[in-house]
């Protein structure tokens, strides 16, 4: 699928769309880890895309990405969160727009940085009906739990050498604490990135993605469009 040029209220903003064969179907955004939107982010979109959902990735870094760690780093601290916001929500408001779009609302989906980002999409803007973070890290701050209008699934790495589990289990808590229905899974003897089969990090683990997938669209699918998750 091409890459796209969708409205916020900051201006024209690129992303990467995917779309289901069907032409109809719930949607998601994704969102990215903090190498930019690359391959393997664009694969993401694809597999939801085969699953039936609208995929629409905002390119949070406008065009770069990055191998190394330290380019890494060094573009997630230059983001603007406001205009991360835009971007997010812009994405959002493109999904529902779509012809073929279906369901209560949009999903956000996100890992590493894009973990953090898709809780905070679900605060920040209205048409995110539910949302998922695997292993979720943020570059500074935290949204307002208490404006986080659907349920939240987590993914955590019981390794994981970003953030530990005991502070992703604090962050539950206070989500939980500021009445958002929270749902977690806890991946015991995996690292950070598990889910990227790049293996960038080589904490790769195949059959701890493939379950964490499996939940991750049974439940967007059951909050998206009704009959339970």
């Amino acid at each position: 699928m091409p890459d796209v040029q969708f409205e916020t209220s900051a201006g024209s903003k690129p992303g990467y769309l995917a779309a289901p064969a069907g032409e109809r179907g719930p949607a998601t955004i994704v969102l990215q880890e903090w190498w930019g939107v690359d391959s393997h982010i664009r694969s993401i979109c694809d597999r939801f895309a085969n699953e039936g959902f609208f995929a629409l990735a905002p390119d949070l870094y406008g065009g770069e990405t990055a191998d190394q760690p330290d380019e890494a780093q060094q573009l997630m601290m230059a983001m603007s969160m406001d205009q991360v916001e835009h971007e997010m929500c812009g994405a959002a408001k493109h999904l529902q727009s779509l012809d073929g779009f279906e369901g209560s609302g949009v999903g956000s989906v996100g890992f590493c940085l894009g973990g953090g980002l898709s809780v905070w999409a679900a605060a920040a803007c209205s048409e995110i009906a539910a949302s998922v973070s695997f292993y979720y890290v943020l570059p500074r701050g935290k949204p307002d739990f208490s404006r986080v209008g659907g349920p939240v699934l987590a993914h955590f790495a019981g390794e994981d050498q970003f953030i530990s589990l005991d502070e992703s289990k604090t962050l539950e808590d206070e989500m939980r604490g500021a009445g958002v229905d929270v749902r977690s899974h806890t991946y015991e003897g995996v690292g950070h990135a598990f889910f990227n089969d790049t293996n960038r990090l080589g904490t790769y683990d195949r059959e701890a993605a493939e379950l964490a997938w499996r939940r991750t669209v049974e439940f967007l699918r059951g909050a998206l469009l009704g009959g339970g998750s």
